[in-house]
């Protein structure tokens, strides 16, 4: 089946991966954990090998050839990666490890530089513990304020109060998408009334930019953070976009190596960006690899992956909730439009890593877990939840085998109720 601007030919993209031509318990594998990491592309492991075996150097180093070719495919790879986000210049985009050391260091950086005791940070009850954790932190150090934003009862945020809410506030920190509810926040508007009332914005888009367009101007923001494994890309790399006068006012994250042009024994000073944020030697092959992944996405089109996702996500609520009726509850927006593909569910009364082990016999990979959003789950009153979260790769064979697997597992657990 040839692409059409709305959908992708899944029977080809799943000949991309070679993971998905693993056996377990003797039956396909069927891969619905991409919230938590994706797959990888034979594209981005041959690319990464390629790095490794013909110009693998250290960067902005050596002047010798292979070098100089690794730091210009490294510095090629953050062009690619800017323009993939929408923003304006390579220098802007900062590599880490992954979206939680950019969020900490936003919180050890400029909220250091500018959050003193008694100033605010709101948050939203979707976040994960990586825009969580470095706030309580330093209100910890410092005495800052922290607020939320609840959300209502179709899983969207509440922004009755947004206003009054704001008052006083330095930062808006919130994901772009929830990793347990699927929810797509509106950042824009959530962004316009924060810069009016004087804050900055923080956005979490680690399970954001892998599935939709992107573009950081249109979304006004000033702080967003993503992540290279759940992008098709390898682990060990994370990206932080910003403002260039917000990355030049804020003082270095960690010291070392290529962040300085001068070191003395009473100072130091930091090197122009993106490498003042960069100390030691950078994950060279992984970000030279997270280029490859986004040459594959740019290739399939990122208006089409939403698209199958979209179409997907819309066939497993209607699947799973027409043959399995009360004894599913899924968590998040009952209209597709308004989520990505996450699905996070309770079966039945079954515990969910009960239900997750008994899936693994089949084949079929969910997470089982608070999520790392606990604050989220007790707001739901759940303790954990199963979690199917579909990407390119999935199709409705997918689906499919997961109907049929739940009905085993109550089957296994409850005896047969269903028809």
């Amino acid at each position: 089946m040839a692409m059409t601007p709305a959908t992708l030919d899944v029977a080809a993209i799943k000949k991309d991966f070679p993971i998905l031509d693993v056996e377990v318990h003797g039956g396909r594998l069927v891969y619905l954990d991409s919230a938590s990491s994706s797959q990888k592309p034979q594209h981005v492991l041959d690319v990464m090998n390629e790095v490794y075996e013909t110009t693998y150097a250290n960067v902005h180093r050596g002047v010798y050839a292979i070098a100089e070719e690794a730091t210009a495919r490294m510095e090629a790879a953050r062009a690619k990666v800017a323009r993939f986000i929408g923003a304006p210049a390579p220098r802007e985009l900062i590599f880490g490890k992954n979206v939680t050391e950019m969020i900490n260091l936003v919180a050890h950086s400029w909220g250091r530089r500018n959050l003193h005791e008694g100033d605010v940070v709101l948050l939203t009850m979707m976040e994960h513990h990586a825009n969580i954790v470095p706030w309580l932190m330093l209100r910890e150090e410092r005495g800052i304020e922290l607020r939320w934003l609840d959300f209502d009862d179709d899983y969207q945020l509440d922004l009755s109060d947004l206003e009054q809410k704001l008052d006083g506030v330095k930062l808006v920190g919130l994901s772009a998408m929830s990793n347990v509810l699927g929810t797509l926040n509106p950042v824009r508007q959530i962004a316009d009334a924060a810069h009016a009332s004087g804050a900055l914005v923080l956005v979490d888009a680690a399970q954001y930019v892998p599935h939709n367009a992107t573009n950081v101007m249109e979304l006004g923001v000033d702080f967003f953070g993503f992540t290279g494994h759940k992008l098709l890309g390898p682990t060990g790399v994370g990206c932080l976009w910003a403002r260039a006068e917000l990355l030049e006012a804020m003082p270095p994250f960690l010291g070392g190596g290529e962040m300085i042009t001068d070191v003395r024994i009473d100072g130091f000073e930091p090197t122009e960006l993106p490498w003042k944020f960069e100390a030691g030697t950078p994950p060279i092959a992984e970000i030279i690899g997270l280029g490859a992944a986004v040459d594959y996405l740019e290739h399939l089109g990122m208006d089409r992956v939403r698209e199958h996702e979209r179409e997907l996500t819309a066939y497993a609520l209607r699947t799973l909730t027409e043959r399995h009726g009360d004894g599913i509850v899924i968590q998040g927006p009952k209209d597709p439009g308004d989520r990505g593909g996450v699905i996070s569910f309770s079966y039945r009364g079954i515990h969910p890593h009960d239900v997750s082990q008994v899936l693994d016999e089949r084949g079929i990979c969910v997470r089982a877990s608070h999520h790392c959003a606990k604050p989220l789950m007790r707001r739901l009153g759940v303790g954990a939840t199963c979690r199917a979260s579909i990407y390119v790769y999935n199709d409705a064979a997918d689906i499919d085998a997961l109907s049929d697997a739940l009905a085993y597992t109550g089957e296994f657990f409850l005896g047969n109720t269903e028809r």
